[in-house]
């Protein structure tokens, strides 16, 4: 931002915007360059939770059930509402409050009367739409619903996984704002006997480590708490710009000689000039001839 620029505009404007909106600039230097989680990892009966996290199925689930050498028990099973699914011969299981692991070594001891050494792995092909509740210093505290938008087992071209997880309810959240401490995120999760697993995520470490853990995988029911930034525990807010969890625009008040003064959004790596342009900005006043 040019010197000639600031002494062009009226001075109540320059003054005001040279103390926010550079701020807001220096807040975020680029998203384009943002830093996203690797993807998490395929969930199957060898991989089912995350960290200390377990998941666990519900009705939703499309699960990827395959008996090797067996074609007719291999298929497609969605969990149904009474949290059942249906295998020929076997018949009708319970899948509900059940991890995959558990679910495989069921329905592989229901087939060994039946076939010889059966060897069954389970695969969650897409998860159930979930509720969860955001709180802290996040721009839109609440409660968000979440749904996979792709297969689990499925990676797009970019690399990444979309399946409801931590970042993903932030950014649904509107991102977190200038006093979150990402070093100390709560995941609080709930087992079917009303047991609470919480767990810390440090988001900071992912942000400046190449070898970042993957995105916890979220499920119903879960509580995501950002505290507050304690004042001897400061972050880089350049680094933190390049998060795909930071809010996509920040708000700066503009006063003085513009058509809309007052709060405006713009994006973290907004300027000067386009801060005045959204809030309007008025011809300069030229003095008069005498």
């Amino acid at each position: 931002m040019s010197v000639q620029f600031l002494r062009s505009l009226p001075l109540p404007v320059a003054i005001v915007l040279a103390t926010t909106v550079i701020h807001a600039s220096a807040l975020a230097q680029s998203v384009r360059q943002s830093a996203p989680f690797p993807p998490s990892a395929p969930l199957s009966a060898t991989s089912t939770s995350t960290g200390t996290l377990t998941y666990f199925l519900g009705p939703g689930d499309m699960l990827d059930i395959k008996v090797y050498d067996y074609e007719e028990f291999t298929g497609t099973q969605v969990v149904l509402p009474d949290g059942t699914v249906t295998l020929p011969l076997i018949g009708r299981m319970t899948a509900l409050n059940k991890t995959p692991d558990v679910l495989t070594q069921e329905i592989t001891d229901r087939l060994k009367p039946l076939l010889k050494n059966p060897v069954v792995t389970i695969a969650i092909n897409k998860l159930r739409p979930i509720r969860i509740n955001v709180a802290g210093e996040v721009q839109r505290p609440g409660p968000i619903q979440l749904q996979s938008l792709a297969p689990v087992n499925a990676i797009g071209s970019s690399n990444q996984v979309l399946t409801p997880t931590l970042t993903e309810a932030l950014l649904q959240a509107g991102g977190v704002n200038r006093r979150a401490d990402i070093r100390r995120v709560l995941l609080k999760r709930y087992s079917p006997d009303g047991n609470a697993t919480p767990v810390t995520v440090n988001l900071w470490d992912t942000l400046r480590s190449e070898n970042a853990p993957a995105d916890p995988i979220l499920m119903d029911g879960d509580t995501i708490y950002v505290p507050k930034a304690e004042g001897d525990n400061p972050i880089d807010r350049r680094i933190m710009a390049r998060a795909v969890f930071s809010p996509k625009t920040v708000r700066v008040r503009v006063v003085g000689e513009v058509k809309k003064p007052g709060e405006v959004e713009v994006p973290p790596d907004g300027t000067l000039s386009s801060a005045v342009a959204i809030a309007g900005a008025q011809p300069r006043k030229r003095d008069s001839v005498k």
